[in-house]
Formats: C-alpha cells, sequence, structure tokens
C-alpha cells in the first residue's frame, strides 16, 4: 500500500516535464511511519529500495504513472540504493542499481551562489559546469548551470537515455543557478542541458556554457571531463615568466592556426603532433613566444575559432584538455610561452549554444542594437549584466590558471568600446550619458585585468585596439583599460601601404614609415603582421611587395628588417616567414614544399637571424617604451627613401646602429652620424647572400671618424645595399 501519493497535479506536471520543483516530488518525504520514495525510473518493470550497507531490500515501489513514476515508503531515512528490474524485450530483465539523486543535499555552498550572482567568483570553472566528485563516498558527477528565467531545467546525456524527464535540476532561490547530483556518472559522459522557457515550452538542448570538454565537431554535446588533475613540470618558466614577458623584455610571437598550420598529410592532427613537430621549429627560428589563433571549441571551423562556444572547453579537434595541458607544459619546457586569442565581444547564433539560453536574452543584450554584431552575425555579450561578466573574466582565468597559459590577446576590443562601432547613425544606443563609448565594457576590461594581476602573476593582457583610444595599457587603477600590451594597428598599416607602393613613388610616403614614432611610447605596443593581413584578397606578404621576383623578396626581407628593429615587440604570422605565395587558407594548411626554394629557405634564416640579434642585443628591447632608447639619425632623406636610427639599451649596453634603403639602388659613400668613433660591425645585412640577396655590404665592419655628423659626434661613410636593412654596432660599449 503507498502512502502519502504526490498531488495529482504534480504528477502531471512532471511527467510532461514541466515541474520546476523535482526535490518536493522525487526522493524521501517523511510521513507517518517512515519516508515515502518517489522515483522516475520508466524503463523499469519493478523497482525495490535496498540498503546501501547490506543490500537487504527494504520496500519495493509501486507505479503510479504509466510514465514511470513509482512511489513506496519505508520505516527509516537510511542510506539507499534504487534497484530497477528493466524487461529486456526476450522474456528476461537486466538489474539496474543507483544511488537516488533527490536523497542528496545542495552541492553548491551559499558564497557559491552569491558570488556567481555578483559576478566575482574566480573560480567560477569550479562551481559550473559539470563535476566529478564523491558525495558521502558516492562517486558521480555534479551539474550545474544558471538559467534564471528557465521554468525547468534537466540533464540529458548518455547516462539516462536523454530524456529530460530524468534528471531535473535543482533552483537555488532567486540565483537562477540550477544543480545536480548524479550518482555514476562517470568522466567520457555526454550531456546537454534540457530547458523549459518562461513561455511554457521545451528548447532545443543546450551545450554546457561551462563545460571543460565538448565532442569533436559537428557533434554538440559537452563531456565530462577527467577530473585527474595534471602533473605540471613547469615551475622553473612559471617562476620567470613575469620578467620574461615584462615590457623590457624580448618578445617575439609567431602566431598559428593550430589545424593548419600541421603539414596536410593525412596524419590526424592533435596536440601531441603538433607538439612534436612546432616546438622544434620555434626554437630553430627563435621565437619566444606562440600565439595560437582561438582553441575554445567553435562549431565552425570556417570561423578561425572567433566564433566560441565552448568558452572553458579547448576544442576536441586536437585532443582532450588534458593533451592540450601537456602541450602547453612541453612548451613551457623548451622556454616558449603560450599566448591564446580569446573572444569576450561576441558569440555565433547556434541553437546549442548561448543565444536565448533560458528562453531570453541572457548572455546577450535583447535589444539588437546593442545585441547583434551586423558585420559577423553574431550577439555580443551583455557585459553589464553581473553575471555575463563574471562568465567571461571566470573564463579568462581559466585559461591562465588551470592550462598555464600565459596570456590572452584580446580580439576585436574596438568593437566592444564602441557602441556605435560599425553602425548607422541610428542603429545604436548612446551611453547613459548619451556618448558612444560602452561604459560597461570599460569597467568589464578594468575588473578583467584586475582579476589577472592579481589571481594569475605573470600572465599578460594583449589588446586587438584598432583606435587612439586612451590608456590602453595604463594601469585600470589609473583610469587605464589595464593591458600589457596593445597591438599597433596604426604602425601596420602606414608600413604596410609605404611598403606596397612601388619604390619610385616611395619619396612622396616618405612620413609613412616614420609617423608611427610619433606615438610609438604612449603606449607599450606590440607590432602585429597577422592571420588578418593575409587574407580576404589581402595578399601574403611576399605578394604585397612589388617589383619582379628578386625586388620582392628583396622588400620582404628589408621590411622584416625595419620591425625587427623598431621599438615595440614583435609578431609575425605563420607562413609569413617561408614568404608563401599565396594567402592563407585554414583548409589547406602551409606551402612547406617551397622551403626547397633558397629565396623561401633564405627567407627562414633571416628570421632566425633577427630573432637571435633581437633576444641577442639589449638595446633592440629593453627600451621599447622608453622615448630614451630611440633617436634618428636620418629622417628626412625622402629623396632617397633611407632612414637610419639608432637605439639605446641601459648604461653598459651597447647602442644598434639601423639603416633602411628602401630603394633598388646601391648608394655608395652614405654618409651619416653615429653615437661614437670606431670599429662598428655589420651585425645584419638583409641583404646577404645567405638570405639570398645580392652580397652588398661593408665587408663587415666599418670605422666611424670623430667627425660628427648633424646632432651625432660622429660619422660613418656605408655602402647601402639595395632594398635592404643593415644593422650595426660599435665593438667598443659606449653611450654619447
Amino acid at each position: 500500500m503507498v502512502d502519502h501519493l504526490p498531488h495529482p497535479g504534480a504528477v502531471d506536471s512532471f511527467v510532461r516535464a514541466r515541474h520546476g520543483d523535482p526535490f518536493s516530488l522525487l526522493g524521501p518525504h517523511p510521513v507517518a511511519g517512515g519516508f515515502a520514495i518517489r522515483a522516475f525510473l520508466p524503463d523499469a518493470g519493478r523497482v525495490d529500495v535496498v540498503d546501501a550497507v547490506t543490500g537487504t531490500v527494504r520496500g519495493t515501489l509501486a507505479r503510479i504513472h504509466a510514465d514511470g513514476l513509482w512511489s513506496g515508503t519505508v520505516e527509516t531515512d537510511l542510506p539507499y540504493l534504487l534497484r530497477s528490474f528493466v524487461p529486456d524485450g526476450m522474456g528476461g530483465e537486466t538489474i539496474q542499481e543507483t544511488e537516488d539523486p533527490y536523497a542528496f543535499p545542495v552541492q553548491l555552498g551559499d558564497l557559491d551562489i552569491y558570488l556567481i550572482s555578483e559576478g566575482r567568483h574566480r573560480d567560477l570553472a569550479q562551481v559550473l559546469g559539470a563535476h566529478v566528485l564523491a558525495v558521502d563516498g558516492v562517486s558521480g558527477t555534479r551539474f550545474a548551470v544558471w538559467a534564471p528565467n528557465a521554468q525547468r531545467v534537466s540533464v540529458v546525456g548518455s547516462f539516462n537515455g536523454w530524456d529530460g524527464r530524468r534528471h531535473p535540476m535543482r533552483v537555488r532561490g532567486q540565483s537562477g543557478v540550477w544543480e545536480l547530483f548524479v550518482p555514476r556518472v562517470a568522466a567520457g559522459a555526454t550531456y546537454k542541458y534540457e530547458l523549459v522557457g518562461p513561455d511554457g515550452n521545451i528548447l532545443p538542448w543546450r551545450a554546457d556554457p561551462v563545460a571543460w570538454a565538448t565532442e569533436v565537431p559537428p557533434a554538440t554535446a559537452s563531456v565530462v571531463d577527467d577530473p585527474a588533475p595534471f602533473a605540471w613540470t613547469d615551475h622553473a618558466w612559471m617562476d620567470r615568466r613575469a620578467a620574461a614577458q615584462s615590457a623590457d623584455a624580448p618578445i617575439s610571437i609567431y602566431e598559428l592556426h593550430a589545424m593548419s598550420w600541421l603539414p596536410h598529410d593525412g596524419t590526424q592532427p592533435s596536440w601531441q603532433l603538433l607538439g612534436d613537430r612546432l616546438i622544434p621549429y620555434i626554437l630553430e627560428l627563435g621565437f619566444t613566444h606562440i600565439e595560437l589563433m582561438p582553441i575554445m571549441e567553435h562549431p565552425f571551423g570556417g570561423s578561425w575559432g572567433y566564433q566560441v562556444l565552448g568558452q572553458f572547453a579547448p576544442t576536441a579537434r586536437l585532443g582532450s584538455p588534458a593533451q592540450f595541458a601537456g602541450f602547453v607544459d612541453r612548451c613551457h619546457a623548451a622556454g616558449i610561452g603560450v599566448l591564446l586569442d580569446w573572444v569576450p565581444g561576441h558569440f555565433p547564433t547556434d541553437a546549442h549554444g548561448l543565444a536565448n539560453f533560458d528562453g531570453t536574452p541572457l548572455y546577450e543584450h535583447g535589444n539588437p542594437f546593442e545585441g547583434y554584431h551586423q558585420d559577423w552575425n553574431t550577439y555580443i555579450y551583455n557585459l553589464g549584466r553581473n553575471e555575463v561578466r563574471g562568465f567571461m573574466i571566470g573564463g579568462g582565468l581559466f585559461w591562465l590558471r588551470h592550462f598555464h597559459v600565459d596570456g590572452l590577446r584580446v580580439d576585436a576590443v574596438a568593437s566592444m568600446l564602441y557602441r556605435d562601432y560599425s553602425r548607422k547613425h541610428d542603429e545604436w544606443v548612446p551611453n547613459k550619458f548619451g556618448g558612444r563609448e560602452n561604459l560597461e565594457t570599460i569597467a568589464f576590461l578594468q575588473d578583467l585585468s584586475r582579476a589577472v594581476h592579481e589571481t594569475a602573476p605573470g600572465a599578460v593582457l594583449i589588446a586587438e585596439e584598432s583606435t587612439s583610444f586612451p590608456g590602453v595599457t595604463r594601469s585600470a587603477d589609473e583610469g587605464g583599460l589595464g593591458f600589457d600590451f596593445k597591438w599597433n594597428m596604426g604602425w601596420m598599416h602606414d608600413t604596410l601601404h609605404y611598403i606596397e607602393e612601388e619604390p619610385i613613388n616611395r619619396r612622396w610616403h616618405h612620413g609613412e614609415i616614420a609617423f608611427g614614432l610619433v606615438y610609438a611610447f604612449s603606449e607599450r605596443f606590440v607590432l602585429p603582421i597577422s592571420h588578418d593581413e593575409v587574407v580576404y584578397g589581402k595578399g601574403s606578404m611576399i605578394g604585397k611587395m612589388p617589383g619582379d621576383a628578386w625586388q620582392k623578396f628583396a622588400n620582404l626581407r628589408a621590411y622584416y628588417g625595419f620591425m625587427w628593429t623598431h621599438p615595440g615587440k614583435k609578431l609575425l604570422f605563420m607562413g609569413s616567414e617561408i614568404a608563401q605565395h599565396r594567402e592563407w587558407n585554414h583548409d589547406t594548411g602551409l606551402d612547406w614544399w617551397l622551403l626547397d626554394d633558397e629565396r623561401h629557405r633564405g627567407m627562414q634564416v633571416l628570421l632566425r637571424d633577427l630573432n637571435t640579434l633581437y633576444r641577442g642585443e639589449p638595446a633592440l628591447h629593453v627600451k621599447d617604451t622608453d622615448p630614451d632608447g630611440f633617436r634618428w639619425v636620418v629622417l628626412h632623406d625622402a629623396e632617397q627613401s633611407v632612414y637610419a636610427w639608432l637605439r639605446f639599451g641601459h648604461y653598459g649596453q651597447r647602442p644598434v646602429l639601423v639603416i633602411c634603403n628602401f630603394t633598388p639602388m646601391v648608394r655608395h659613400g652614405y654618409t651619416l652620424g653615429v653615437s661614437e668613433a670606431g670599429i662598428w660591425d655589420e651585425l645584419l645585412n638583409s641583404d646577404s647572400g645567405r638570405y639570398g640577396g645580392s652580397d652588398v655590404g661593408n665587408h663587415g665592419s666599418v670605422e666611424a671618424s670623430q667627425t660628427g655628423t648633424g646632432d651625432q659626434p660622429a660619422s660613418l661613410t656605408l655602402t647601402l645595399p639595395p632594398l635592404a636593412t643593415l644593422i650595426l654596432a660599435p665593438r667598443q660599449v659606449g653611450r654619447s
């Protein structure tokens, strides 16, 4: 006889998957003479309640609804198991046994709930999402998701037949956080969330916004990750990375798209394979860092990762989260820093993602003039909402802390800072003061900076910001945005425009090379030649160069010499170091076979030598943000398209002289001022035969006389090679 049957209306609501408070119906409930136990087990033909300690049957439940709701009474509230006898359709049955999810107490603490609501939970990835753990000695997975406007949320997955009635979750008050501990669900289980929106309709299944792992796209389920902590071996790197990433350090970044960097030879791409091939390559070329285009999970590979849905999950295309951690650890063991492109500005509209997550605009703004990106057909995060701001900051911190990533390059900051970005005059919403600045984004970036610098020491934030917004790299506490570095997009546009001109016309564009020095020390800059410069019809780097084949290569070598000696950290996109002719195509990868040609191989050798020189000469990096570290020597020789400057380090470190001749003419007897007399050695000549040049130069060294020129106390007379950069330094260390 079943005591205290639930109200028929509650039963009907539950079996229609509309019940919003499953713990009021399921699990143990005190009744006269004991406890009523109710469970939803639609496949069962019989259900026993079994003592979890002794295995003794304490009672048998009765089916109280044809869809599979069972209820019965036991005498005591002892730890119990539900033993189901499931017909196999062939006259037999299988026995399934598990603890009752609805017999367990709340899992998340009140402080966790409070911090989530405030947007200040710095370990968000540890509380939301799916986590294998033991509760009262029982192993299982705790699921938690934020969906404040849902009437009901269930976890569905490989462990419950993807049936939304099996595991409805508990909501934690007004926070909108739903949670449930499901016993015996282990790592590797696939799952999603089934939500009933505020209108009472069941929404398309959603992937977990805080999942640590996913299925390989185009599959879209989340995956319960292995809880075993990764055994890091990078303690030495972590101890010194703050110094390796400071404003006075040599930072030379190789940007790559992980999937298409690997040769397309039919081998399955993986983090292991990438580490095997990329790490030796980076060491050979001398780059200090790699920057990976977004490896957070994204449904469409053609977005290159910039339309992210799995903000906490490394893409399964290359392996598991632990394998990604292993890749980072191997990079650190080799002394290579790892930066990630990170996209907090927008997300795609895929139905299994964040869009209209609980039946309302939750992660995005409701007003399309604020919440829809017309350029990219994506939604814009509502960073003015506490929980969304906390979600994004928690995601950024997760990569830095959990995966030991060394920095985040924040994508498309300009699109976040301005409410009218790429909008018509009547299609944007002003801020509360009537202006175009996005005050919520500014506050978010400042909070992000504080959180990163407080909780991930030594990690850096880099802004891709294309406007003159002030104080991008000023401390957040001093009113800036708090980035450590900013991409110098103006420098990139001006200098590429110059180098694309025919040499005969460059005299009319002479200021484009020099203009970057007007503001070079206003921020801490990275000089970027990124993937954006070799796609969408812009041509490859070698393809941008004018002239015949010889001039193209000479132009590019001279440009790289100019770039590597200009104030600012360096970034170069993959393929540019081998002068690939084709634009980059993510489907076909790089033309590695070009290295059979000595001209392409020479370009690669030049980049190696530039990196070696850049790291080895303090004058080329220690005062990147200090105007005292730079002095023009030749600025106004537009007629001959020649520039020259000195770079200085600290006292006792030798200066470096750089001369660029951006015409195909050899300049004999070219005299310019230098900081001291004596022998100056030719450290690098981009026209050297080892790089594929014509070997015009100064026989390795030249002596500076004590006759001053311009504002310099000494002078050199040089032969300037055609379309080339010369780099010299005095044998005797001194400083004028």
